[in-house]
């Protein structure tokens, strides 16, 4: 098997010396995305416009390595504040309507450029 990088413009650039994304097989692995639009800057300071911006970032590399939201098999969410957990939720149910992927949400001290949420996913093809 091969290990392809997949990079696309519709989400932001790395911001450190990883990828947005690695296909190997038929497994695609998504890095924490934060919720920074097409110019890297932040798309709110909301919970919910900075955790749809992030689902929507996820959706686009998930798209640009030719699979889906609906092919996410297993998310973390990286909360900097459990008290959004519910609101996040509600957000994320829009994007993932059946057949849920495992998931773990877990708080953190702080995350890149301020952002309150990072969202990681691993999907198939």
């Amino acid at each position: 098997m091969e290990k392809t990088v997949i990079q696309t413009n519709l989400a932001p650039s790395a911001i450190g010396p990883y990828s947005q994304g690695i296909k190997y097989g038929s497994l695609i692995f998504i890095s924490g995305q934060i919720p920074l639009n097409q110019e890297g800057k932040l798309a709110g300071e909301e919970i919910d416009l900075q955790a749809r911006q992030t689902l929507e970032n996820l959706k686009a590399i998930l798209e640009a390595a030719n699979s889906s939201l609906e092919k996410v098999l297993k998310t973390t969410i990286f909360l900097k504040n459990l008290a959004d957990f519910n609101l996040v939720n509600q957000i994320y149910a829009e994007y993932f309507k059946e057949n849920y992927p495992s998931r773990s949400t877990v708080q953190v001290a702080d995350l890149p450029k301020g952002a309150k949420i990072e969202i990681e996913a691993i999907a198939s093809i």
